[in-house]
C-alpha cells in the first residue's frame, strides 16, 4: 500500500465501525459511527474525508457511507486481526471477553501477518490436537484461578491416552462423523475435508486460503435466507445453502 494510502490506528478504528454498521444496515450514516465509536460528530467528519480521500469509503455529507472495494477489503483484514487476537486471548488464555475486546482493539492496528497467521493455527492446533486440545485449556483455567482440582500432568496423559484409543476406533471403524458444512449446527465447529464446485464464494474461500485442513466454525444462521455465517482463519463470511453444501467437514464436539 502506497504511504498515501496507509491508515492510522484511529483511521482503522472508524473503517472497522463502518464495516460492521454496513454489515447490519447495508449502509452507514455520520451519527452510527459516532454512536459505535462514542466520538463526536466533527471529529467523525473529518476522519470521513480522510478515507473518502484515501479511496476507501464512498462518502457525501448529509448521504449514506458505504465501503469502496478497498475499503472492504482493509476493514476485512482489521477486522480478522481483532477476531484473532479475541480467539487467542478467550480460547487459549481464558480472558474476559470485555477485556480481551479492549486489549485486541488496541493491538490489533500493530500485528503482522506472519504472527496473525500464527496466532490462528495456534488456536486451531490447542482445540483440535489431542495431546492437549481442551483438556489443556481448562488446566491452565483452573491453574490462573487457583483451584485445587486442576488437572495434574496424570490426568491429561489419561485423557490423551482416551481420546487417541476413540480416533483409533473410529478410523479403522470409518465412523467418522463427516458432514456437510450446511448441516453444522449453531456454534458448532468442524475441519474442512473437501471443497468441491466453482462459483464467487468457493472462489474467495481459495483466495483467503480457506483450504482443507482448516477449522470453520458456524456464528449463525439467518432466519430469513436459512444463509449460514461462518468463521473460518479469523474471516467472517456468508455462505448460500448451495454452497455450503459443496463443502465436507468433520464435526468437532460442540
Amino acid at each position: 500500500m502506497a504511504a498515501s494510502e496507509t491508515l492510522t490506528a484511529s483511521m482503522e478504528d472508524y473503517l472497522e465501525a463502518i464495516y460492521h454498521i454496513v454489515r447490519k444496515k447495508q449502509a452507514a450514516r455520520a451519527k452510527d459511527i459516532a454512536r459505535r465509536l462514542a466520538v463526536n460528530n466533527s471529529s467523525v467528519t473529518g476522519a470521513l474525508r480522510t478515507l473518502s480521500e484515501k479511496g476507501f469509503i464512498n462518502y457525501a455529507p448529509y448521504d449514506v457511507i458505504t465501503l469502496t472495494p478497498k475499503g472492504r477489503q482493509h476493514a476485512e483484514d482489521v477486522v480478522r486481526r481483532h477476531e484473532a487476537l479475541m480467539d487467542f486471548f478467550t480460547k487459549v488464555l481464558c480472558v474476559d471477553a470485555e477485556e480481551a475486546s479492549d486489549a485486541a482493539c488496541k493491538m490489533e492496528h500493530a500485528v503482522s501477518r506472519t504472527i496473525l497467521d500464527r496466532l490462528i493455527r495456534f488456536v486451531e492446533f490447542m482445540e483440535i490436537c489431542p495431546r492437549g486440545g481442551e483438556s489443556l485449556i481448562q488446566g491452565f483455567r483452573n491453574h490462573c484461578g487457583q483451584d485445587e482440582n486442576y488437572i495434574t500432568c496424570s490426568d491429561s496423559l489419561a485423557d490423551c491416552l482416551e481420546v487417541l484409543q476413540k480416533r483409533q476406533r473410529e478410523i479403522e471403524g470409518e465412523r467418522l462423523d463427516t458432514v456437510s458444512l450446511r448441516d453444522l449446527g449453531l456454534n458448532q465447529r468442524g475441519k474442512i475435508i473437501s471443497i468441491r464446485g466453482k462459483g464467487g464464494a468457493i472462489r474467495k474461500l481459495s483466495e483467503l486460503e480457506i483450504t482443507p485442513g482448516s477449522m470453520v466454525e458456524v456464528l449463525q444462521i439467518l432466519p430469513e435466507t436459512a444463509a449460514i455465517e461462518i468463521k473460518a482463519r479469523g474471516y467472517r463470511l456468508t455462505l448460500s445453502r448451495d454452497d455450503a453444501a459443496k463443502i465436507q467437514v468433520e464435526r468437532y464436539p460442540a
